[in-house]
């Protein structure tokens, strides 16, 4: 599948002309990671759109205004959940990892690079 006619799988990603939009570096991360496994053969695409609409219409059940700036925390969460059924990851490690990284966060001064070696807790 070429990349054109994957992004045209994957149910409402943000983009232009050119490809897709990211808001924050963390989303092209997200897409980047999704777009690797993929290659790699751990999903096909048509699982990804399945997995991505599946959270898509949750997050909008759930109250989801769907203007757009909450797609990528969707991309994420099917990414985790199909990391997690793939056998890549658990749900555990990904709790703790997203713990880790809020700890960094709120640890680290206003405008400098969040890095895991900013937990308190673990320094890793």
């Amino acid at each position: 599948m070429n990349p054109r006619d994957a992004l045209d799988a994957v149910p409402g990603i943000p983009r232009d002309a050119a490809g897709p939009v990211f808001r924050e570096p963390w989303e092209a991360q997200a897409f980047a990671m999704a777009v690797h496994l993929h290659e790699r053969g751990v999903f096909t695409w048509t699982e990804w759109a399945v997995a991505l609409a599946a959270e898509i219409k949750a997050a909008q059940a759930a109250g989801d205004a769907d203007t757009g700036e909450t797609y990528y925390r969707h991309w994420l969460a099917a990414l985790e959940k199909l990391a997690a059924e793939k056998a890549l990851t658990s749900a555990a490690e990904l709790g703790t990892r997203r713990d880790q990284w809020d700890r960094a966060a709120r640890a680290t001064p206003h405008g400098q690079p969040i890095e895991l070696a900013n937990d308190p807790q673990t320094g890793n």
